[in-house]
């Protein structure tokens, strides 16, 4: 275990990993966590975030970090696609990577309690009632699970409803849209589980897309990513960053080879965006996300747009 503390936007943060919590005997790998949180403070709310295809844990130090400098408690498990892992599509659990993907989520959430024990200090500090989950890109589809959509099966009928009631609000950044005729063929035969159906997704959500993210597995463009504002009920809002591809200006880590448009000013507009939308969400603070949107808006050469419905 390594505990270190980073310097942070607003206030001094600590990360503990690898945190091991209980899971299921079929996932077969200790599900490790990392956790971020201020170094103080209390009734923190938690944010559950969910990586990219192949990443882990160690990721997405600008969101994580600016997140836990304004006062989320973020945790960050790895999943078996994660290249730390080295699972291989014959592995017996491969094509059941995407479900497994989701029991991380809710085995988080099942065992904050252990959440709070390895972290020194951090006991009795998490808000159990203010809790989001959070994903890019195959992890924006893992959280939105938990947040009302389901999986269209082969037929055509929705699978298995996994939402969550704990979670109150999510944020799903360059998150895929549907499936079907949307798919590029390679997409359609290896990932059937990319077919989403987002009309049970009803807990209010903060989307963000590029408006250059052009995906090598649909047939569409950057508009894609945009389907879980448009196709679900409720509250919603969209973040749509301007010039910004798959990467979103750098959301997966500093100086990472796999960004393509790195850019600090797409970058902080969606830690200043997403922060003021969770903490609206969560009821932490009721005109924060009004007032950013309003900043936006106002600014002389916006990197994005905001809607709302």
């Amino acid at each position: 275990m390594s505990t270190t503390t980073h310097a942070a936007t607003s206030a001094p943060i600590v990360s503990v990993r690898p945190v091991v919590l209980p899971t299921a005997a079929d996932r077969g790998e200790d599900l490790r966590v990392r956790v971020t949180a201020p170094a103080a403070g209390t009734s923190l709310p938690v944010i559950v975030f969910s990586h990219g295809f192949g990443e882990s844990l160690d990721g997405y130090a600008p969101l994580v970090d600016h997140w836990a400098a304004q006062g989320f408690a973020v945790v960050q498990p790895t999943h078996l696609d994660s290249r730390t892992l080295g699972l291989t599509p014959d592995d017996a659990r491969y094509p059941r990577i995407w479900r497994l993907r989701v029991d991380d989520l809710r085995a988080v959430l099942d065992h904050l309690d252990a959440v709070e024990a390895a972290v020194p200090g951090l006991a009795g500090r998490l808000d159990r009632d203010r809790i989001a989950v959070a994903g890019h890109s195959w992890g924006g589809q893992t959280a939105s699970t938990l947040l009302g959509a389901r999986v269209l099966d082969a037929d055509g009928q929705p699978g298995e409803d996994l939402s969550d009631a704990r979670v109150t609000a999510g944020v799903l950044l360059a998150t895929p849209g549907t499936g079907g005729d949307d798919l590029t063929p390679f997409a359609a035969e290896n990932f059937s589980f990319m077919n989403p159906d987002f009309d049970g997704m009803t807990t209010p959500t903060l989307v963000v897309a590029g408006d250059q993210d052009k995906s090598a597995l649909s047939t569409r463009g950057p508009d894609w990513f945009a389907d879980p504002y448009h196709l679900s009920p409720g509250s919603k809002a969209l973040l749509t960053v301007f010039g910004a591809e798959h990467s979103l200006g750098g959301i997966p880590g500093y100086q990472v080879t796999e960004t393509t448009d790195e850019s600090p000013e797409r970058v902080a507009l969606i830690q200043r965006l997403s922060t003021a939308y969770l903490r609206t969400a969560l009821r932490v603070a009721d005109d924060a996300w009004a007032e950013a949107v309003s900043e936006l808006a106002d600014a002389a050469d916006p990197a994005g747009r905001v809607e709302v419905r």
